[in-house]
C-alpha cells in the first residue's frame, strides 16, 4: 500500500454476465457507517449475497438492520448513442430499448479503505467513489469523467425493503410509493419504515418515473451456502444528468431527514469523511501508521459504532458524561457480541488510540452486567442482551487490564469495581447456566442441555457440536487470570484483607489445573476435564490461553512444550486450526449448507484471531525471537487483496490454499493481528 493506497487486479474478475467459479473467492468491499449500518458488494458490481447494498440502514428497534437500497444501476450514455454499463451484473435493456455493452473495468482500489472504481468506455474514463458518511444512514456515490468527452450519466436504483438478513423469495415489501418535491425524492411504503430519499446532485439533473421489476435475481454465494437464493427488485424510475470533467455528479440515498442530508456537499462529506480517517490514523500508535498496520486501522474503524436505538441505555450513559459504544463482531451478518468485543478491545481501540471510546466500551457492558455475567450478544433489533456465555465475562476482566495498562483510568477501574467484585461473587457461588466453581477442586465449571457457552460454540438444530460441557481448559485458564486481576485491584483499592480471598481461590485453582489438565503421555493440555463423557484429549487450540494470558495458570516448566506442540500441529499462514489433522473429527474444509459448515466451524477450521495469543504465548517462550513472530503475521498481507479488500476474514480452511470462508471482515481476526503487528515491531 502506497499513500493509504490498496490497488488490486482486476484481470481476474469475471466476464459481464459470466459465472464465477466458486462464489466465495469473489472479492468484495465494504464501508460502515458507525451505526451498525453499511454498504457492500462484490467488486465486479454483481450481487452474491442477500446482504450486498449501496445502503444497509441501521435503523431503531425493533427494525435493526434494514436493506434499504440494494443495487443501482449505472450507465453511460456516449455521443453517439452508445450505452455503457458500468458492472458486470445484468439487467434489462438501457434507455430507448437500446441494448447496453460493459464498460471495462480497468482499476479498483482503495483509498483510505474507501472504494473507488475506473471504468474505461470507447476512449471515455470514468471514476466512481463511494462514501458513507459517519453516523448516518446515508450513501454517496460520485461519479467523475477523467478522460474523454462530456457524456449523459443515468443512475437507476432498485430497492426491496426488508431485514438484511431476511428471505430473498418473500413478495416486494410494496406497493411502494414515491413522492416528488423539486429535486428530492421518496420512496416509502405503508409498513412504518422510515422513507428512503434520493437526490442526484449534478449538472441538469432530471429524474424520470418508470416503475419497473426485476425479477427471480439469482445470489449465488446464498445459493453455495444452502439458503434462499433469488429474489426480486423495484424500481421508481432513473436519473440522469450530464457529466464533463468539471461537472461530477453524486447519487445520495438516505433515510436521514433532508435537513441531514442538506447539511454538507457532497465534497465536503467526501473530504470530512478522509479527514476523520486521517484522525485516526495519526492517533494509532507510532507501529500502526504504516504498511499492513495502517490498513488495519481503517479496517478497525468499521466495527466500533454507537447502537442504534438503545435510547434508555444512551440516556443514562448520557447521564454520567458517557457515550453508549459497542463492537460489531462481524460484517455481514453479526449484531455485537460480549466476547467477541473484549478480545477485540484492546487491537480495535487501544492499538489505535481511542481510548476513550474503549472506557465507554467497558462501561456500557458494565450496565449490562446481570447475575455476575454480561451479554453473549445483543440480537438484531433487539434493546435486550443474551447472556448465554461462560468466557465473556472472563474477558471482560482481560480487557480492563489491558485498557488500565495504557490508560491508568483508575477511576472508571472504581466505577465499575463493585460490578467485578460481584462477577467473580457469582461465579464462586454459581450462577446460569451451570456456570460455577466446583467445590471439590477450585476450578470453574460449565454447561446447561441445549447451550454451547464457549467460543466454540456451533449448534445444528438442537444438536451441539463442541459442547464442552465441565472444565473447559481456556475457561479455567481465564478465570485463574480473573482471580488474580482482582486480587491486585482489590489491593489497591480496599487493601489486602479483601484481596486475601480472592488470592486464595487462585492459589488453590492453580493447583488444581495443573493437577487435573496435564496430559502427561501427550505433554500437552486436555481440552475439558470432567466433561460429559469424562476427560476430552482433543488437540485444541484452547489451550494456548493457560500460557498467553497476563496470569499464566499453567506452570512455567510446561509452557515451551504447549507452544511447540501448538505450533507444530496448529499454525497455519492465517491463525491456528480449531482441532488437529488426524483428529477423528477433523474437517479440512468449511463449505457447503449450514449444517455442512457448522460441523466444520470448529473442528480444524482456522480462526485468524488466535494468531494473537499464539504470539503473546511464543513472546514468553521465546522472548529474543520477536522477528520470528512477526513472520507469523506476515501471510495476512496479502489476504488483503482478496475476500474482503482491506480486512481480514473470519475462518479459512484448514489445508492449502486455505481459502477465506465465514464473514468477510471479522472484528477479532483484525483487532489480534494488528495488535501482533505492533507487538512484534521493532519500536516495541
Amino acid at each position: 500500500m502506497t499513500d493509504h493506497v490498496r490497488r488490486v487486479s482486476v484481470s481476474a474478475f469475471p466476464p459481464p454476465g459470466g459465472e464465477l467459479g466458486d462464489p466465495e473467492d469473489l472479492r468484495e468491499w465494504l464501508v460502515t457507517n458507525g451505526l451498525g449500518g453499511y454498504s457492500s458488494g462484490t467488486v465486479s458490481g454483481i450481487i452474491t449475497r442477500r446482504f450486498h447494498g449501496l445502503l444497509i440502514a441501521a435503523l431503531p428497534a425493533p427494525r435493526g438492520r434494514t436493506m434499504m437500497l440494494n443495487f443501482l444501476a449505472e450507465q453511460l450514455i456516449l455521443r453517439d448513442g452508445t450505452v455503457m454499463q458500468l458492472g458486470a451484473q445484468e439487467r434489462p435493456a438501457g434507455p430507448e430499448g437500446a441494448t447496453p455493452h460493459h464498460a471495462k473495468l480497468v482499476e479498483f482500489r482503495v483509498e483510505w479503505g474507501l472504494p473507488v472504481w475506473r471504468y474505461e468506455c470507447k476512449g471515455t474514463m470514468v471514476e466512481k467513489r463511494l462514501v458513507v458518511p459517519h453516523r448516518q444512514n446515508t450513501v454517496h456515490a460520485t461519479y467523475r469523467l477523467l478522460a474523454g468527452d462530456a457524456v449523459r450519466i443515468e443512475v437507476q436504483p432498485w430497492v426491496n425493503f426488508r431485514p438484511h438478513e431476511g428471505p430473498l423469495h418473500q413478495p416486494l415489501s410494496g406497493p411502494y410509493a414515491l413522492m416528488a418535491v423539486g429535486d428530492r425524492y421518496e420512496v416509502s411504503t405503508t409498513d412504518g419504515l422510515p422513507p428512503l430519499r434520493l437526490q442526484l446532485r449534478a449538472d441538469r439533473a432530471s429524474f424520470t418515473i418508470e416503475g419497473k421489476r426485476l425479477d427471480s435475481i439469482r445470489y449465488q454465494t446464498e445459493q453455495s451456502r444452502g439458503y434462499d437464493a433469488s429474489g426480486d427488485l423495484y424500481s421508481p424510475g432513473y436519473f440522469r444528468a450530464d457529466l464533463r470533467s468539471d461537472a461530477p455528479a453524486t447519487f445520495i440515498a438516505s433515510t436521514e431527514p433532508w435537513e441531514v442530508i442538506g447539511a454538507m456537499s457532497p465534497a465536503l462529506a467526501d473530504s470530512s469523511e478522509r479527514a476523520r480517517r486521517a484522525k485516526c490514523l495519526n492517533a494509532a500508535h507510532p507501529a500502526a501508521q504504516s504498511g499492513m498496520a495502517a490498513e488495519l486501522v481503517f479496517a478497525s474503524d468499521a466495527f466500533i459504532m454507537t447502537p442504534a436505538g438503545r435510547m434508555v441505555d444512551a440516556a443514562r450513559a448520557c447521564a454520567t458524561g458517557d457515550e453508549i459504544r459497542s463492537v460489531i463482531a462481524g460484517y455481514h451478518w453479526f449484531t455485537d457480541w460480549g466476547r467477541d468485543t473484549m478480545i477485540s478491545l484492546e487491537g480495535l481501540t487501544l492499538a489505535t488510540g481511542r481510548y476513550v471510546e474503549a472506557g465507554y466500551i467497558l462501561r456500557t457492558f458494565a450496565h449490562y452486567v446481570s447475575r455476575g455475567l454480561i451479554p453473549n450478544m445483543f440480537p438484531e433489533g433487539n434493546n435486550a442482551g443474551l447472556y448465554h456465555t461462560a468466557d465473556a465475562t472472563l474477558w471482560f476482566f482481560h480487557a480492563i487490564q489491558r485498557y488500565l495498562e495504557v490508560t491508568r483510568d483508575r477511576e472508571t477501574l472504581r466505577i465499575i469495581l463493585p460490578q467485578l467484585v460481584e462477577i467473580i461473587d457469582c461465579h464462586l457461588r454459581g450462577t446460569d447456566f451451570g456456570i460455577g466453581v466446583d467445590p471439590a477442586d477450585g476450578l470453574l465449571r460449565q454447561g446447561a442441555p441445549g447451550y454451547q457457552l464457549t467460543w466454540m460454540d456451533a449448534k445444528v438444530d438442537d444438536y451441539v457440536v463442541t459442547p464442552r460441557r465441565g472444565k473447559a481448559v481456556e475457561i479455567n485458564a481465564l478465570f485463574y487470570n480473573a482471580l488474580r486481576l482482582l486480587e491486585g485491584w482489590l489491593r489497591e483499592e480496599r487493601g489486602p484483607e479483601p484481596a486475601r480471598l480472592i488470592a486464595a481461590h487462585a492459589d488453590r485453582a492453580k493447583v488444581s489445573f495443573n493437577r487435573r489438565f496435564w496430559h502427561e503421555a501427550g505433554g500437552y493440555l486436555y481440552d475439558v476435564v470432567d466433561g460429559e463423557t469424562g476427560d476430552d484429549d482433543a488437540f485444541r487450540p484452547n489451550q494456548i490461553f493457560a500460557v498467553s494470558l497476563d496470569h499464566a495458570v499453567l506452570d512455567e516448566a510446561r509452557w515451551k512444550s504447549i507452544v511447540d506442540s501448538v505450533k507444530e500441529q496448529l499454525l497455519t499462514p492465517f491463525g491456528l486450526r480449531s482441532l488437529a489433522p488426524g483428529s477423528p473429527e477433523y474437517k479440512p474444509k468449511y463449505f457447503g449448507d449450514l449444517r455442512s459448515r457448522d460441523m466444520a466451524y470448529h473442528q480444524g477450521t482456522v480462526w485468524a484471531w488466535l494468531i494473537g495469543p499464539f504470539v503473546d504465548a511464543w513472546l514468553k517462550v521465546y522472548p529474543q525471537e520477536r522477528a520470528a513472530a512477526r513472520v507469523f503475521l506476515e501471510s495476512f498481507a496479502p489476504h488483503l487483496d482478496e475476500a474482503c479488500v482491506g480486512s481480514i476474514s473470519e475462518i479459512f480452511d484448514a489445508e492449502p490454499p486455505y481459502t477465506p470462508r465465514g464473514c468477510i471482515a471479522q472484528a477479532w481476526s483484525v483487532a489480534e493481528v494488528l495488535r501482533g503487528l505492533v507487538k512484534t515491531s521493532p519500536a516495541a
